[in-house]
């Protein structure tokens, strides 16, 4: 059987791609297992400064495998313990990655699908990139932290259109909505732009990329106070950096900065 999660290293830039095309790249046991442990190990190497995410053939992905989950429904006394066991722990490393992440959405992002692609810092598509919140066309709420990062992408009221109507977006109208980041005239240019754009994230000050990811985070659901808390903390972290000072003395000099992420 091929390996569910490809795991692609260029330089400080690691791609994950999944990898079941013939199913849409939809999530089974496998695939999320090794998505969530991957993610889990990238949080630690330090030679890793981006990610981008990716999915094999035509699709990103169509979400949960409903062919698996019709078993788990027969045969589990708690056909939805997937949640805790696989999905909470996806997001929640996507979310918290201290490093920049880089979706490549080409084709479909359903369900669990287009919810890992909103956790990614950056999603770019192309003219066959389409978004579906699937959850109630089965009955369920929404998973893998889409009922956080969706309001936060398109405010409360698309989210709440999106997710109850559960109609899908296409290219076009997710980029004015704010899905996604960049949309291409070519779906072939995706995944190579996505790459593009993490190797210049991993090339910048990533220890600052990941302090500013903690900072919104905090700032999204906290007051002035917990931002401002939040902001010194980052700051005097980063403040105490090799590559704030040797940025700073780059800068003074009329010289480029080079960055090394500690």
């Amino acid at each position: 059987m091929p390996e569910p999660l490809l795991v692609d290293r260029t330089d400080a830039v690691v791609t994950l791609t999944m990898n079941r095309p013939d199913a849409m790249n939809a999530f089974d046991v496998a695939l999320k297992e090794a998505l969530r442990d991957a993610l889990t190990e990238l949080e630690q190497d330090r030679s890793c400064r981006a990610v981008v995410l990716a999915g094999a053939g035509g699709a990103f992905s169509a979400g949960q495998d409903l062919r698996e989950h019709v078993q788990t429904l027969e045969g589990s006394a708690d056909p939805l313990d997937t949640v805790q066991q696989h999905y909470n722990p996806i997001a929640a490393r996507l979310a918290n990655l201290p490093k920049p992440v880089v979706a490549a959405v080409r084709g479909m992002a359903a369900g669990a699908g287009a919810s890992v692609a909103l956790l990614a810092d950056f999603r770019i598509g192309g003219p066959k990139t389409r978004f579906l919140m699937a959850f109630a066309g089965v009955g369920l709420a929404a998973d893998t932290g889409a009922s956080w990062s969706l309001s936060r992408l398109v405010g409360h009221a698309r989210a709440v259109e999106l997710l109850m109507l559960a109609e899908p977006v296409s290219a076009t109208r997710a980029h004015q909505m704010g899905l996604l980041n960049t949309l291409l005239d070519d779906d072939e240019q995706v995944l190579p732009t996505a790459q593009e754009l993490a190797a210049r994230l991993a090339a910048g000050p990533t220890v600052a990329y990941g302090a500013i990811k903690r900072q919104l985070s905090v700032a999204a659901a906290g007051t002035l106070a917990d931002a401002l808390a939040a902001e010194a903390q980052a700051q005097a972290i980063c403040g105490a950096t090799a590559d704030h000072r040797a940025a700073t003395f780059a800068f003074v000099n009329k010289q480029k900065p080079v960055f090394e992420g500690r």
